[in-house]
């Protein structure tokens, strides 16, 4: 028989999940609108610009699992990588 929601732990109840959504959501969004009031001094230039960290965290971020993906490609191992080690001994 399946569990009703109130049995469920906090943090995994679909109203929980939504609502943490919306607050990071909003954090993000004042963040990047304080922008507005706090003036940044961009040392290279680009870096000056309106939303830009919050864009190269997103661009690093992307960058990041790219290269987790293209790594793994080369770390794989097949599905009966160690039974196969198993059988020849």
């Amino acid at each position: 028989m399946s569990k009703s929601n109130s049995d469920d732990h906090w943090l995994v109840r679909p109203k929980t999940i939504r609502l943490l959504w919306q607050i990071f959501a909003g954090i993000l969004a004042l963040t990047v609108l304080a922008q507005f009031v706090i003036k940044i001094k961009g040392y290279v230039g680009v870096d000056g610009w309106f939303g830009f960290g919050a864009l190269f965290g997103f661009a690093a971020c992307v960058a990041m699992v790219l290269f987790a993906k293209l790594l793994g490609v080369f770390l794989k191992r097949g599905e009966n990588y160690y039974d196969e080690e198993e059988d020849n001994a």
